[in-house]
């Protein structure tokens, strides 16, 4: 296969469960090698569409190409896939040797050669000194490392994850983040992971796909969707952000004029999306919003008055009460050193036009 063909081909694919519908029409190419991962809240179909890429689930109409064959109607042990639980579902009364070696005693794999495949994947995933244990008696970073295991052990084309992480503490959570993308990076396999916490996409994916009611919100970067939200569901899904609403005055490639309260403000369209008419509304992320003493040069600045901190940390969340544009509230991170000296004095608020994505809808 060539390494410019898909590797997964989602074709149209429609799903219903009696009168609820999962999946209105999914049309999605992955290729080789992407770490590639569903985001939404419940019920937005997210993982009804990794169970048909795994033959879990059938489709009502449509087709799944894998390595570029229809496996649509294929079962799992037929596919060249493999997939990793939320709950691991190891077998608890198996060693961790006797779990990963599962799936290649099924495929009738000899003794030797498992033996050498589990040796190579222990030593690489640094499980060689739990081999007699079982499950029982590992961390939760551990199992799921030694599921991880057991699903890479077939070679597979292609790796499923539905939500492997839920059950991890939040510390343990980010260490196993960085060590899943680790292991995807040095495997090169394709990796398609579900969740429905936006910090986990962004840390791991190179692409993120956002969903909502079984379709597709947006379909993007990491970068491209937290900066460049498609839509209204995505800037306020991924990340938190200020939205303004305001008339559009005029354009000027593909920035766009908008009147907020009196207040001139450009803002930046994504190249495919249509010029905007009428009313529009843009995403300003709180880091992009910055507090100054003076006017700044930006194309947006705007007087305001602290009304509320928050401290976070390293840094602090300002609200910013904006009497010009009708008592409207923006906010605004800053560094804690910034925000304690900020007073009750009114402060000049300013964004770039590239930092102000308007919105499609």
């Amino acid at each position: 296969m060539s390494r410019d063909t898909p590797i997964v081909r989602v074709d149209g694919i429609k799903k219903t469960f009696g009168s609820a519908v999962a999946l209105r029409e999914l049309n999605l190419d992955i290729a080789e090698g992407e770490f590639v991962t569903f985001l939404g809240p419940s019920g937005c179909g997210k993982s009804t569409t990794l169970r048909i890429m795994g033959g879990f689930e059938r489709p009502d109409t449509g087709r799944i190409l894998l390595e570029g064959a229809d496996v649509t109607r294929l079962p799992p042990d037929r596919r060249n896939v493999n997939m990793v639980f939320q709950d691991y579902a190891l077998f608890p009364h198996m060693t961790v040797r006797q779990n990963m070696a599962f799936g290649l005693e099924l495929k009738g794999m000899g003794r030797p050669a498992i033996d050498a495949r589990l040796d190579e994947l222990m030593a690489f995933l640094e499980l060689s000194d739990y081999g007699d244990r079982y499950p029982g008696q590992l961390s939760g970073g551990q199992r799921q490392r030694v599921a991880l295991a057991r699903a890479l052990a077939p070679d597979p084309a292609l790796l499923l994850l539905d939500e492997p992480l839920g059950a991890l503490d939040a510390k343990l959570r980010g260490q196993v983040q960085q060590e899943l993308k680790s292991i995807q990076r040095r495997t090169d396999k394709t990796f398609v992971f579900v969740t429905h916490d936006q910090d986990e996409a962004l840390t791991m994916s190179d692409r993120i796909v956002v969903m909502n009611a079984g379709s597709v919100e947006q379909d993007g970067t990491p970068e491209e969707l937290y900066y460049h939200p498609a839509n209204r569901f995505v800037a306020q899904f991924v990340g938190e952000t200020n939205l303004i609403s305001g008339e559009v005055k005029g354009q000027d490639g593909e920035e766009v004029l908008i009147d907020w309260y009196g207040a001139a403000l450009r803002g930046h369209r994504r190249p495919d999306d249509p010029h905007p008419d009428g009313m529009a509304t843009a995403s300003i992320r709180l880091e992009r919003v910055g507090l100054h003493r003076e006017k700044p040069e930006t194309a947006n600045a705007i007087q305001a008055r602290v009304v509320g901190k928050t401290f976070l940390g390293s840094r602090m969340m300002m609200d910013l009460l904006v009497e010009q544009a009708a008592g409207a509230t923006l906010k605004a991170y800053v560094d804690t050193a910034t925000g304690n000296a900020v007073g009750d004095a009114p402060v000049w608020i300013g964004w770039d036009a590239e930092s102000m994505a308007v919105l499609r809808d």
